[in-house]
């Protein structure tokens, strides 16, 4: 049975410290002239391999781009996490684009756009029976 609350320092502290990587030490115009948060990262049972969910405010090309940069240079990422850490074994990392918050605001749009239909259709009945 996994440590469920060892996975969960050692996920908080790789966010914490690929933040500051990110902030500090990568010399990418790219993920520097654009705001990129660490929206969740996802480690497995045995600690060897780690997937980090991106989010930024740039446009959904841009938003791929960054992830392919980070992906080239996470060797770099990883060796500056083992300096960082101590750790037996730094976690094999990928970075994923988090779309999560994209399909939440579309969804909110939507339901948004139902209430203001709502209204309006609500406001033309009570015209009606005027």
């Amino acid at each position: 049975m996994p440590n469920n609350y060892r996975l969960a320092k050692v996920s908080s502290l790789l966010k914490k410290e690929i933040t500051l990587i990110l902030q500090n030490d990568l010399e990418n115009d790219l993920i520097r002239d654009h705001f990129v948060n660490i929206s969740k990262v996802d480690l497995s049972v045995d600690l060897q391999h780690c997937k980090i969910y991106i989010t930024s405010t740039a446009k959904e090309s841009v938003r791929k781009e960054i992830v392919e940069n980070l992906n080239k240079v996470k060797s770099s990422i990883r060796h500056n996490l083992g300096k960082r850490i101590e750790m037996r074994r730094v976690p094999d990392i990928i970075f994923k684009d988090d779309i999560v918050l994209d399909k939440g605001l579309s969804v909110l749009k939507i339901l948004d756009e139902l209430k203001n239909k709502n209204q309006i259709n609500n406001v033309e009945g009570k015209d009606a029976n005027i």
